[in-house]
């Protein structure tokens, strides 16, 4: 049996992370989602639509997108079909969004089919598939299991190629309180995807609907959507509101407090304390190492490179400005504790410890700069 791959929560508090990318930001993520009404309610309209403003780079709903080409399953259309509908939702087509009306299913091509769509366009960032009962073939067995070892053989396509994936499906005729228990199916579609959408007229051929958004990596969210007479589903309200950029408070914070001195070696309350002292700004201990790790890129542009490392039991944020002397030898520490490293350390190790460790007392060499001890003005 191979050992598990475990990473402890030292580290993991200490390692910068890729953050997810966002096809359409705040609202769809890579991943997989699933978006499900009921019959002719618009559906496929709102896919397509989708599917032509990400393969543009176009805004939607005011939201910014992650242009790339996309690849749109319309299987229960044929190409005058999606002609048609071309011309209403679009005055040009761009040449990176891509049609297909027929493919293999699930467990039997689907999968590899899809892959070798991937590696022949590296630059996909959204596939639709419309819809998911289409893919399951007629002898599909609608169990929890089959459900959800379905939706993970998508969701592990997705999370490989860091891409999102729609499903477009169906909802159950009967009412409930929670709409999303209407998805049908059993409950492994909603486990199995990153973000559930549901699409509910207002009244059966209003042109008014509701799209509720639940997932993993967004907020709970209700839009109120108008079908204009192009067949293109517009805002009219959004109960999302802009939460406050604090990785940006974060960036413009530190580069304020490393404009006069070129390094900063201290802990996540002196930290928070030295540029937040009385708390207006919402910086607190714990979520300054988290959006430091978070906005790495960021400070980068900013000239500002951060390492999160322990130090004699402590854990220590060393930021320096890119521009500074210090900078041009500083080394990348492993988030463990020095004192805990071996007496004798091995060939090289004692400079770094020299210059990492914060609280060093003996007398630096001629010539040498000294750091300033943690929290040191």
């Amino acid at each position: 049996m191979n050992k598990l791959n475990t990473i402890d929560g030292e580290t993991l508090m200490s390692r910068p992370l890729q953050p997810l990318n966002f096809v359409v930001d705040t609202l769809i993520s890579q991943g997989l989602h699933i978006l499900a009404g009921s019959p002719k309610v618009g559906k496929s309209w709102l896919a397509l639509w989708l599917a032509v403003a990400v393969a543009k780079g176009e805004p939607v709903w005011g939201m910014q997108v992650k242009q790339g080409t996309t690849l749109y399953l319309c299987l229960e259309d044929s190409q005058l079909r999606i002609q048609n509908r071309l011309f209403d939702v679009t005055e040009d087509a761009p040449a990176n969004v891509h049609f297909c009306t027929e493919s293999r299913i699930l467990g039997d091509g689907l999968t590899e089919q899809l892959e070798q769509f991937l590696s022949e366009h590296p630059d996909t960032s959204l596939i639709i598939i419309d819809t998911l009962q289409m893919i399951r073939g007629t002898n599909y067995d609608n169990t929890y299991a089959n459900d959800y070892r379905d939706l993970s053989a998508l969701k592990h396509l997705a999370d490989t190629h860091r891409i999102a994936i729609l499903l477009i499906h169906h909802l159950r005729k009967e009412k409930a309180d929670d709409v999303f228990n209407r998805i049908s199916g059993t409950t492994a579609i909603s486990g199995a995807v990153d973000a559930s959408f549901t699409l509910v007229e207002e009244q059966r051929g209003s042109g008014r609907a509701k799209l509720s958004c639940i997932g993993r990596d967004i907020e709970y969210r209700e839009l109120e959507l108008r079908r204009n007479a192009d067949n293109v589903w517009e805002v009219t309200a959004d109960s999302y509101q802009q939460p406050e950029l604090l990785g940006s408070k974060v960036v413009v914070l530190l580069s304020a407090l490393l404009q006069n001195r070129s390094q900063f070696i201290g802990t996540p309350t002196e930290l928070a304390q030295r540029i937040d002292p009385v708390g207006t700004e919402g910086i607190t201990p714990k979520n300054v190492s988290k959006k430091i790790l978070q906005s790495v890129e960021a400070l980068s542009n900013a000239g500002i490179t951060a390492v999160i490392r322990r130090s004699n039991g402590k854990r220590l944020i060393d930021l320096r400005r890119a521009d500074s002397a210090d900078n041009a030898g500083a080394r990348t520490a492993d988030p463990v504790d020095p004192a805990t490293a071996a007496v004798t350390p091995r060939v090289g190790q004692q400079e770094a410890r020299r210059e990492l460790i914060p609280c060093q007392t003996e007398r630096p060499p001629l010539g040498r700069k000294t750091h300033p001890r943690v929290g040191q003005a």
